[in-house]
């Protein structure tokens, strides 16, 4: 064999595994059209079924209270899926959620000591637009310290953040408990009614406000997902590829802290929503690329949350809530995760 029939031979199998690699690369990006077309049309019949489901007396009715209940759990849904799946990301674990992480413990911090220092009456009398807004401030400013510290150092050792979070939620659990022993029984009352995620009573304003500020912090995702495709390579391999990391990282868990803030001052805690939605996202999208992880991750919360709360409505005859169920799944799934990690 000559020098030049070995170097056509050489060119030709150069060129038929590219234009395999080619045929398989446009086969899977299909496979990830086709997934998300197939999430997007689910998440419609979810919500189409949800409107439109038993409804007996006034459709007027029906369609006020249902939209404001499925828009909340839209942009519950959605919100929640994003952040999770970009705050895994950025902290190289996917066992990690913002709400993981003692946000939601927080949450239920700040309603304990408004009811504890103002008491019952004055909470109910605040309205839900001051109760809102003091829930998005606090939870907004210790998301910023808490994920600016640990993130700092460019630290994502998964044994400090799981620690972390373990002592940042015993320990605003821990000041409810005790605060929560000398409220009077009518302020307690009170109080559990805000323990548990609710989508029945969304105001209708609030609910366009949070809507709003959430496609904001959804848009300022964007230009960020590129680089989030070399920043879950690690600190290093980043730097080396010339990402400018705090920079990403900063933006990143701004706009984070943003979404969980809103979404869990209108609603409520959903501690292990998070955690759900973006592993089920990873594992039914077979990609790297952040635009179809976010995308898959926002419409599995979207299918999650409006599916489960029309099997707990109406299946369920309302025997129970949907965080409830959501925390019982996740606490176990958490378990399996985290089982499977220490064993890797």
């Amino acid at each position: 064999m000559t020098l030049l029939e070995s170097r056509r031979q050489r060119a030709t199998r150069v060129a038929s595994d590219a234009e395999h690699t080619s045929a398989e690369e446009r086969r899977r990006r299909t496979r990830i059209r086709v997934t998300l077309g197939v999430l997007g049309l689910l998440s419609v019949l979810a919500v189409t079924a949800y409107l439109t489901y038993d409804v007996r007396g006034s459709w007027d009715y029906a369609m006020d209270l249902r939209s404001r209940q499925v828009g909340s759990l839209i942009v519950v849904g959605a919100t929640v899926g994003a952040s999770s799946l970009v705050f895994q990301t950025i902290a190289g674990s996917r066992i990690l959620t913002p709400s993981v992480m003692g946000f939601d413990a927080l949450y239920l911090l700040v309603q304990t000591v408004i009811v504890f220092f103002f008491g019952s009456t004055t909470f109910m009398l605040m309205g839900v637009g001051p109760r809102f807004l003091i829930n998005a401030a606090v939870l907004l400013v210790f998301g910023m310290l808490l994920f600016r510290w640990l993130f700092g150092r460019s630290s994502r050792n998964l044994l400090v953040l799981v620690l972390v979070g373990i002592v940042i939620g015993s320990l605003f659990n821990s000041l409810t408990s005790l605060a929560s022993r000398v409220l009077s029984p009518n302020d307690f009352l009170t109080l559990q009614d805000v323990m548990f995620a609710s989508f029945n009573t969304v105001d209708a304003d609030l609910l366009w406000i949070v809507a709003a500020v959430s496609v904001v912090g959804m848009l300022a995702l964007v230009p960020l997902l590129r680089y989030l495709d070399v920043v879950d390579l690690g600190f290093d391999a980043a730097v080396a590829l010339g990402v400018p990391y705090h920079r990403v990282v900063t933006l990143s868990l701004g706009v984070i802290t943003l979404l969980v803030a809103v979404s869990t001052a209108l609603v409520g805690p959903m501690l292990f929503l998070g955690l759900i939605v973006a592993n089920l996202a990873r594992q039914i999208i077979p990609s790297h690329r952040h635009t179809d992880l976010v995308i898959g991750s926002a419409l599995v919360g979207v299918l999650c949350t409006v599916a489960g709360q029309f099997v707990v409505g109406h299946l369920l005859d309302n025997g129970t809530t949907l965080s409830v169920v959501v925390n019982l799944v996740g606490g176990i799934y958490f378990i399996l995760l985290l089982m499977r990690t220490v064993r890797l």
